[in-house]
Order: C-alpha cells, then structure tokens, then sequence
C-alpha cells in the first residue's frame, strides 16, 4: 500500500543537490526515493528548492538569520503546515529541522521527527514532545544512548551507485560542508599543511553570524596556493572531488550523529580521516576504510598513511552499509509502524 508523506525541511536552507547540510540532502534523497517507490511525496521548504515530488515553497532569507528572521520564518512554515493539511490528508507527516518544536502542527495526524543533530542542541521541551502521534527517531547508535523516548536508529544513507572510484588518486586532501565552528575545518587545513599535502574545501558558510565570524577568523586567514576554499559544489563536481581526493578529512569538534561526506567519500573509494567522537567511530573501520584520531598531530600522520589503504575495501563497505534505499526502507517500516499503532488506538 503506498503511502502519502509530508515531509517538512528545516527552513533556512533550501533542498537541492549543492546544499551543503546533511538533514537537507536526506529530505532530497527520500523525496526522490518516496517517488520512484510509488509513494506520494510532497515537501514544504524554501522556495527554489528542486525535488521529485511536489514543493510548497515558503520564503528564503535574505539577510543575517538572527531572532527576527527566525520567527518570522517559523510562523510563515506553521501557516504552510496548517493549510497544507486542511485541503489535503497525509499518512504522516516527518519532520526534519532542529526548530521542529516550533512549527508542530495542530491537525490529528501522526509526526515523525527525525532527531539528525546531537541531542543537546534541541530545546528540552523537542525532546519530550506532549503533543499525541508525535514520535522521535535516531540516526545513530551513539545518539540514542542518550535518548529517552525513540524508535529504532535509522541510518542516514547515500546513492553509492552515484559514485565512482578513479583510477588514480590526486595528491590533495577534501572537506565538505557547512562551515562553521564546530565542524574544526581549520584543524583540516593546519593538519594536511602539516602532511605536506593540498587541502581543497567545499561547502556553504550560512548567514548566521558565529558562521560567518568563524570563515573570516578561522578560515581565510589559512587559505593559499595549497588551501583552497572552493563554495558551493554541484553534483557532478562534488563527485570528482571525491573520487581523486587522497582521503576525505572529517575534523569535526562536535558529537555528529552521522557524517554524509563520510559516506560519500567511501562510496567514492576514499578512505576517511575522521576525529574520534559522536557517530564516527561507527561509521569508519580505523586501518582499514580510514583512520580514527584524536589530535592534530594524529590528523597529520593519518592524512600521509591514507593513500596505503584500499579504495575496494571503502566501496564495499559504502554499498553493505550506507545505500540510501537501506534508509528509505527503514523509514518506511516506521511509518506503517506508527500508522498501525495509531489506528490500533482508535479502536
């Protein structure tokens, strides 16, 4: 039986191929999965997003994103919500944003809110939501350790067969991402200096200001001939960064709860090189898909030994762990899992 979904993204950033956030390039993947399934999709984000399904666009932000655009924002997104689910019935509704708290709709309908950023970071009231049908999920193990009331993880995935593995690797190190502080891009950038190797960013810096403080104290200071800082990457380009890239450095400070670079990079036959926290232990078979380290110095040794490892054994692992269609299965179970729970206490 197919299913009806309304999936809701998180509203300052738009749904599209070259947007650098995680949560948003899992919307992308399961409209476009929901739809090749069968199922019908339809999405509320910013306007000039591109999906397979149907769009209801609600306005970008043009400016800083302070308090003011934020409510503005969260207001313009629950008005969205409420009229979309007045002239049209869903299954369920899956929420995507960090803010989801703020824009929970009124209508007797089922929510899933799939928790994609560490605990931590969600009001205390989004984790112990009062609202009736509303349900949390996980996308990894080390994040539900700490979570009360959740279904069953749900890993994030990737289409690994989008992916190719080159023949031969270039002499450069590749980060991709939202930049901003808690990602440590400027660790990446000292520890491959350190390596004697080229060091290419790619990604968005969003109109948050500690974002755009951390790019110009952080970042462009250490930006050269052998650190570059690329922007925004479409698909085709991000995918031959990938492919050539020595190894893909993931230098992150914070707990992640997963890393979609991570993946792609393995999908691409490039090994990882990843701080050891959150998720990513998880996700990368130190000495064998890549390395797990806990310093700077650590990040400059593995970046050299990187090249030693076997872009085969990274595919394998991208494909047996990481494909998208793992996801949206998972997904899916949980929607009929809710579903018929919600129709068992009807009766």
């Amino acid at each position: 039986m197919s299913l009806s979904i309304l999936s809701v993204a998180y509203p300052f950033a738009p749904i599209r191929e070259d947007t650098a956030g995680g949560a948003e390039q899992v919307v992308l993947t399961l409209d476009r999965l929901f739809t090749r399934a069968g199922h019908s999709s339809t999405v509320i984000a910013q306007t000039g997003s591109v999906i397979k399904g149907a769009l209801i666009g609600i306005p970008s932000i043009c400016g800083p994103i302070d308090d003011t655009a934020k409510k503005k924002t969260h207001e313009a997104l629950r008005e969205a919500i409420e009229k979309t689910l007045a002239r049209q019935r869903f299954d369920i509704v899956h929420m995507h944003g960090i803010d989801f708290a703020s824009y929970m709709p009124f209508a007797d309908v089922p929510v899933l809110a799939t928790l994609h950023l560490p605990l931590g970071w969600y009001e205390e009231g989004a984790l112990r939501p009062i609202r009736p049908e509303t349900h949390l999920n996980c996308v990894s193990v080390s994040q539900l350790k700490g979570a009360d009331v959740c279904f069953p993880v749900v890993r994030n995935g990737v289409d690994t067969g989008s992916f190719r593995m080159a023949k031969t690797k270039g002499r450069y190190a590749l980060s991709l991402g939202r930049v901003c502080p808690e990602k440590g891009f400027h660790i990446a950038m000292d520890a491959a200096r350190r390596a004697g190797v080229h060091y290419a960013l790619a990604g968005s810096v969003f109109r948050y200001e500690a974002h755009e403080r951390y790019f110009m104290d952080e970042i462009v200071p250490r930006l050269g001939r052998d650190c570059v800082f690329l922007g925004p990457v479409g698909p085709e380009r991000k995918r031959r960064l990938l492919s050539n890239a020595r190894c893909v450095i993931v230098p992150s400070l914070a707990p992640e709860t997963s890393s979609l670079a991570a993946m792609e990079s393995l999908a691409s036959g490039t090994p990882v090189v990843a701080m050891r926290t959150g998720a990513l232990p998880e996700m990368i078979e130190d000495g064998k898909t890549g390395f797990l380290v806990d310093s700077l110095p650590e990040m400059a040794e593995a970046i050299k030994e990187a090249g030693r490892l076997s872009s085969g054994a990274c595919v394998r692992a991208a494909r047996e762990r990481f494909d998208a269609s793992t996801m949206a299965e998972g997904y899916i179970g949980l929607y009929r899992e809710i579903l018929e729970d919600a129709h068992g206490k009807a009766k």
